[in-house]
């Protein structure tokens, strides 16, 4: 299993040269939105294993579509526990689980609770651990899509299901860490300025000339005291 002593360097130089392909961005951006809006659901995941609710929020969308009805251990249902790799969780509890437990126990499943390191180069480093390292061992001319896709990092060749490998297939997933960037980013920006309605524009234009008209009838006024002091 590869360590991330070994590989901290390439996610490094992965990251700062990330460039988002333009055509993608968009794409990109409404996942990331869709994150930010359910950020108090991961908050409280972050709360019970110290994940940052953004990775928390970025499995949901690599696993589970963004869906809060699938465990995000696979997606599976949550109406019972898990059928897929890793079958039978959450091991505790009964089903039908809330997704808050499953996604708890997601997390402590694969470690993520212990991980005590949260830059760029770890979060890459876990999360390809978490998809698995079949790109990395078995095809390393392609970097892995479940971190790089809509990336200039990677073009095609992916596993279109487990152990099965196609050169030409193309990823249609957005890349975790392109959804990192983006949070990032996103998170960053300032709110834009309220949109105004057709009723609220009218209503200002109308204060606002009224405010001009004032100003010039208020200057009329001031002007012909003036003139009738002095021809008085």
């Amino acid at each position: 299993m590869p360590t991330f002593s070994a590989l901290k360097g390439e996610y490094a130089r992965l990251w700062l040269s990330m460039t988002i392909r333009p055509e993608k961005r968009a794409a990109a951006d409404s996942v990331a939105r869709k994150i930010l809006a359910g950020k108090d659901r991961y908050a409280a995941v972050e709360a019970a294993t110290g994940v940052p609710w953004k990775v928390v929020g970025v499995i949901h969308a690599m696993e589970c579509g963004l869906s809060f009805k699938g465990h995000l251990h696979n997606g599976d249902p949550l109406t019972a526990r898990t059928k897929q790799v890793p079958k039978g969780r959450p091991t505790a509890g009964s089903p039908p689980f809330s997704w808050e437990e499953s996604a708890i126990d997601a997390m402590r499943y694969d470690g993520l609770d212990k991980v005590d390191d949260w830059s760029p180069e770890s979060i890459a480093f876990e999360l390809e651990g978490y998809n698995g390292w079949g790109y990395r061992n078995y095809h390393p001319t392609v970097l892995s899509p479940y971190l790089w896709s809509y990336s200039t990092h990677y073009t095609k060749g992916k596993y279109v299901t487990d152990g099965h490998w196609d050169a030409s297939a193309v990823s249609g997933q957005c890349g975790a860490m392109v959804l990192l960037a983006r949070l990032d980013a996103l998170a960053a920006a300032p709110p834009a300025p309220p949109k105004m309605d057709t009723t609220t524009k009218t209503v200002v234009a109308t204060a606002a000339v009224s405010g001009t008209v004032a100003a010039v009838h208020w200057w009329d006024s001031i002007a012909s005291f003036f003139t009738n002091l002095i021809g008085g």
